[in-house]
Order: C-alpha cells, then sequence, then structure tokens
C-alpha cells in the first residue's frame, strides 16, 4: 500500500510539473498547438502590438447623469415655538381658581387673580393728591402775573426817576429807590416762576403716584401672553404669590419649530427660506421652511443651529419629538451606480473604472452624494459614461476590454 501511495504521488508532481512548465509542449503532443506564424504575420504583429493583447470581457452600465437635489439629511427635534413661565410681579394671595394643565387658553385670558387688599384705597388717594396739585396751578399763575405787573410798573417809576435826575428836576435818591423796587419786583418774578414749577412738579409726582398705584392693581390679575396651552396648573387658591412666584407655565406648539445642527462644511448649502420635510419617530410627515440659521456655531461640536417652522394647528406634534430632516439644496447632475461598482486605484483614491475610446480601460475618481437603497448617487463624472459594475476589479488603466452592456434595471 505505501508502494502504490508513493507511485500516486510522482504521477501527481510529474502531472502539475508538464500542467505549469511545459504546457505548451503538453498542448503540442495533444494537438492542440496554434501553428507558427510566418514571417509577415511575425512583423505584422510586432507593428501591432495591441493585436496581440487579449481583450477581458467585462460589464458595463452606460450611465446618463440625472438631475437630484442636494437634500441635506439632519436629526432633529421638535421645540415649541414660545415658552413661558408666567410669574407674579406683586405680592398677595391667589383669590381665583386654579386652571389644569393640558387647557387651552388665549391672549389676555386671566391665569392667575391676587386679592387686592388696600390697593384701591391706595389708588383713590393718589388721584385726589393730584387733584388738589392741579388746583395750585391757577394761584401760582396768579402769583406769576402779579409779579410782571410789578415788574412793569417799578420799570415806569425807575424810567422816570432816571429823566428827572438827569435834568435836575429829581433827587438822586429817588433814583436809587426806584432802582431798588425793581430789584425787588424782579426777585418777585422768580419767585413767582420757582412756586410755578414746584406746583407742576409736584403735579408730576402726583401723577407718578397714580400710575404706580394703577399698576399695582392692574399686577392683581396675571394674563396668557399668547395663546398656547397650560404646560402646569395655575396656582392654587389662598397660595402667597411673591414677586417671581411661578403662576403658569404656557407653551405654543402652532407653529413648532423642529431644530437641527448643520456641520460647518455644508452651513453654505441652507439657505433661509428653504423648503423643508420631516418624518418623526410617529411617521408623521410634515412640510415647512427654514426660518433660522445661525451664524456663530456650536463651541464644542462645531456645528450651526438651522430651525424649521411647521404648521401645527391640530396640535398633533409634540414638544421635544425626534425628527429626521431634510432641507432642500440646489440640484446638481449625479449618476445612480451600484455599490459595488466602486474601486480604488493605486493611490487609494475611490472611483470607479469606465470603458474609454478603443475600449480601453480608464479610473475616473467620483465624489459620494448620496446613499440610498437602490444604489450611491456619485457626481464629478461626465453626462454620460460607460461604467464597468463587473469584473473592475480583475482589470487596470490601459487595459483592453470587451464589454457587454445592460440596463439599469438589470
Amino acid at each position: 500500500m505505501r508502494l502504490i501511495s508513493f507511485i500516486n504521488a510522482i504521477l501527481v508532481v510529474a502531472a502539475l510539473f508538464l500542467l505549469i512548465f511545459e504546457r505548451d509542449a503538453l498542448f503540442a503532443f495533444a494537438g492542440r498547438g496554434e501553428a507558427a506564424p510566418d514571417a509577415a504575420n511575425a512583423s505584422e504583429s510586432a507593428a501591432d502590438p495591441a493585436s496581440e493583447q487579449q481583450a477581458i470581457g467585462v460589464v458595463a452600465l452606460r450611465s446618463v447623469a440625472r438631475e437630484i437635489d442636494s437634500a441635506l439629511t439632519l436629526r432633529g427635534q421638535t421645540k415649541a415655538n414660545r415658552q413661558v413661565e408666567v410669574l407674579a410681579e406683586t405680592s398677595s394671595t391667589v383669590i381665583s381658581e386654579p386652571k389644569r394643565k393640558g387647557a387651552f387658553v388665549e391672549a389676555g385670558d386671566l391665569l392667575c387673580e391676587l386679592d387686592p387688599s388696600t390697593r384701591p384705597a391706595s389708588l383713590a388717594e393718589a388721584r385726589a393728591a393730584r387733584l388738589e396739585a392741579e388746583s395750585r396751578i391757577p394761584e401760582a399763575e396768579a402769583r406769576l402775573e402779579e409779579a410782571h405787573a410789578l415788574v412793569a410798573e417799578a420799570q415806569i417809576n425807575l424810567t422816570a426817576a432816571q429823566r428827572l435826575s438827569e435834568t435836575g428836576f429829581g433827587s438822586e435818591t429817588r433814583r436809587i429807590s426806584s432802582e431798588a423796587v425793581m430789584r425787588s419786583a424782579e426777585a418777585g418774578v422768580k419767585t413767582a416762576e420757582a412756586g410755578l414749577e414746584a406746583t407742576r412738579a409736584g403735579i408730576e409726582a402726583a401723577i407718578a403716584e397714580v400710575e404706580a398705584a394703577q399698576r399695582e392693581i392692574d399686577r392683581l390679575t396675571i394674563e396668557a401672553p399668547f395663546r398656547g396651552l397650560l404646560e402646569s396648573d395655575t396656582a392654587e387658591l389662598g397660595s402667597l404669590m411673591q414677586p417671581g412666584s411661578l403662576c403658569a407655565t404656557v407653551i405654543q406648539l402652532d407653529p413648532i419649530k423642529l431644530v437641527g445642527f448643520v456641520p460647518e462644511v455644508d452651513v453654505n448649502k441652507i439657505v433661509v427660506g428653504s423648503e423643508a420635510t420631516a418624518q418623526l419617530v410617529t411617521g408623521l410627515q410634515v412640510t415647512g421652511r427654514v426660518t433660522f440659521l445661525s451664524r456663530s456655531a456650536d463651541e464644542t461640536t462645531r456645528t450651526f443651529e438651522v430651525e424649521i417652522t411647521v404648521p401645527n394647528p391640530e396640535l398633533t406634534i409634540r414638544d421635544g419629538q425626534t425628527a429626521d430632516i431634510r432641507i432642500s439644496a440646489e440640484g446638481t447632475k449625479a449618476h445612480l451606480l451600484p455599490q459595488s461598482a466602486l474601486t480604488l486605484n493605486n493611490e487609494g483614491q475611490v472611483g470607479v473604472r469606465t470603458v474609454g475610446a478603443g475600449n480601453i480601460v480608464e479610473f475616473m475618481p467620483i465624489k459620494l452624494l448620496r446613499d440610498t437603497a437602490e444604489g450611491v448617487w456619485v457626481g464629478g463624472l461626465p453626462e454620460t459614461t460607460d461604467i464597468i459594475v463587473v469584473g473592475q476589479e480583475f482589470v487596470t488603466q490601459g487595459v483592453m476590454v470587451n464589454p457587454t452592456f445592460r440596463e439599469h434595471t438589470q
């Protein structure tokens, strides 16, 4: 048995030697060898080396570029258009029944009403003080007119005394006395003017007191700032409110915002006003427009915040839901190829091998635009390109091929 195994091994080695090293002689012995070319054929072969190259069979796809939108896909979430914590501005106890969270409120609806206590009396007192101050105005104006009349009379007497003194018919003492009376009358005018200004200042102070008392009363009714929903109960009946105490939280969900973050390499592709679509985790599809694009990047992620405003009349979209956002961008020409058609060249560039002029293989680098279930959209190729989709890994640039073309649907 050992002898037979040894003989079989020798025969296998001999057969492999003939197949590998003496292949031509073995085919000639078997009658399958090719006839030697004559001198003319040899010279033709030397003149045309490409004719000696055997074309390699490949499968190619004749691809025509199509216009696609360069939509940006972001991961984001919904956010209420407005959310405000309505706070008290004065101290008092709540005298209104509370509204429960989830209730719908219109702008101006009463949320919390506070006990007025002595505030109406303070307002009435301030109004009375204002009326009293305003009643002093006529008296002050009359004093000012009287002071002006005294100044006019003193001016006449002073002029007469000066003329008499100059002609020698009046004494110098009379002139000096008239000047003193004149100065006294002018001082009286200034005093009357100061009294009038003080009266007017008192009126302004009284008006300010009335306004302050009125504002204090207005703060007793806390109203909804806008149309929305209560996210929390309003303050309970009998609870003490201090300045800054929470009365209620109101949110506005119509319209609602979708918030995402754009990488800095894609931020210039987005324009405010562009159309955007989104799919929520619930499966709901929504459409809106870009209303805000941040000018400042996040310091940690180097991304830019973008907001899309979406109508939400039925309030079916809630605050904080996850959403897949697609923002429309300027369209571009691209080819749809199977992922298997992509390859690498010796420098590590991603591209495709194509069938060029004379069925010679060429390598063309590409730019990946989008990955879909149907294939990958790529750019950087001519409008019409014959792309090798089967056999591209077995050929290199400059090799002649014999392409077989197929349709996209195959």
